[in-house]
């Protein structure tokens, strides 16, 4: 195998010395480098192998229309899709098998934005100070496996703590690059992608298990706005051959602009692709807020579930239920593949249960007869009387994917 090497960002006006140190790192451990600048203002303080000409002609524009593009964040938006495009090329070409990036608010930005548009599995780290736990990381992450590593300090300059710091980041990646995984391609026609939350882990794990014993693969994905339009991403990908979409909180969050609201996308995609699907309206009973000292005054009267100290679980009303049903119909109709819908009558998550903090049958009925009602006639629904997590349930579910495999492999 010839040396491996990683795809170094950073906008080398402010972080050229920094971003020398490291190149320098990697190369003591055996790791090769190609050095892309990112920057947009100023003068490069070092040489690069990708200078940010080269970067912003790679998303179609001159660095001179870019500078004039009327702001900071209309620049920056100009040159995430250069350094997008150069490090995707890379990548494809053999010459690149990680990357790393160092930056700032804006840096960090450009450097995830091409970590995310590389397949799960290629190392990527990300080292700024902006990875911290008081802040947002889902615009350096995205869906992806990207890395990220809190510098502590400011990227500017070498000293004390940013060494060491660097010096990690270096052995990481130098490390990921030589010995980790390789970029994730087809996981297998029994790979089958599965949603879950705490709320429906006992349904989910039953089904699992039932699902191994039939010699396929399940992977799990968490719904928590994330894990969802992850799973059909690799769908568009080709890694997942068909989905047990068994917890929809993310689409009710989305009614209800919860913490876990998603795109609207969301449980269309396996339908648009023509895969195999089982559908479980897990987790449909409740939307994501935050501590319950934090929550919107008007909620504070509802049914919740104190989750934990940082998330409560707020009941849905009957007419939200009612919406919420139609919407689910709506946008399973679009299927063009088998699609199968197993719903459970006594309740859709560990907190929905008879006695339970979020126990609401009339609800919960009409949630039900909406989506029922609103499918189109030759999606099968099926109610079982049980709980979403009962095993009997997780049984039937599983049953009912595998016929629904082996009918579509018939075809």
């Amino acid at each position: 195998m010839s040396k491996p090497a990683v795809a170094l960002i950073g906008t080398l006006d402010t972080k050229g010395e920094e971003i020398a140190y490291v190149r320098d790192r990697l190369a003591a451990l055996g790791v090769g480098t190609v050095v892309i600048d990112s920057g947009i203002l100023g003068e490069s303080t070092i040489p690069s192998d990708i200078s940010r000409r080269a970067v912003a002609r790679a998303a179609g524009h001159q660095l001179e229309d870019v500078r004039a593009a009327g702001s900071r964040g209309a620049a920056v938006a100009l040159m995430r899709e250069g350094v997008r495009e150069v490090v995707v090329r890379q990548f494809a070409d053999g010459r690149v098998h990680g990357v790393l990036c160092l930056g700032g608010a804006e840096g960090g930005l450009l450097g995830a934005t091409a970590m995310q548009a590389l397949p799960v599995g290629v190392p990527k780290l990300l080292v700024s100070p902006c990875a911290s736990g008081r802040r947002r990381f889902g615009d350096f992450v995205g869906e992806s496996d990207v890395c990220v590593m809190h510098s502590v300090v400011d990227i500017l300059g070498l000293n004390g703590i940013s060494r060491p710091i660097f010096d990690n980041a270096a052995a990481a990646m130098a490390g990921m690059v030589k010995d980790a995984g390789s970029a994730l391609g087809t996981l297998g026609e029994h790979c089958v992608g599965i949603t879950m939350l705490g709320q429906t882990t006992p349904g989910v794990m039953r089904l699992r298990e039932r699902l191994v014993e039939a010699g396929h693969e399940p992977v799990i994905f968490h719904a928590n706005g994330v894990g969802g339009p992850a799973m059909e991403h690799l769908c568009e990908e080709g890694a997942i051959q068909g989905v047990v979409d068994y917890t929809l909180s993310e689409v009710a969050n989305s009614l209800m602009n919860g913490l876990h609201a998603t795109g609207p996308d969301r449980l269309r995609v396996a339908g648009r692709l023509g895969l195999p699907q089982v559908v479980v309206p897990g987790c449909v009973d409740f939307f994501n807020q935050g501590p319950r000292d934090t929550m919107a005054e008007r909620y504070k009267s509802r049914q919740s579930y104190f989750h934990n100290p940082v998330a409560t679980l707020v009941r849905l009303t009957r007419d939200e239920e009612a919406t919420l049903g139609a919407d689910v119909a709506a946008r399973l109709n679009e299927a063009t593949g088998p699609v199968r819908v197993v719903a459970p009558t006594r309740g859709f998550s560990l907190a929905d249960a008879e006695g339970g903090d979020l126990w609401d049958p009339v609800a919960d009925g009409a949630f039900l007869d909406a989506l029922s009602g609103a499918l189109r006639a030759d999606i099968p629904f099926e109610a079982v009387d049980a709980h979403v997590d009962d095993h009997l349930f997780a049984d039937v579910v599983a049953e009912r994917y595998l016929s629904l495999v082996s009918e579509t492999a018939d075809v």
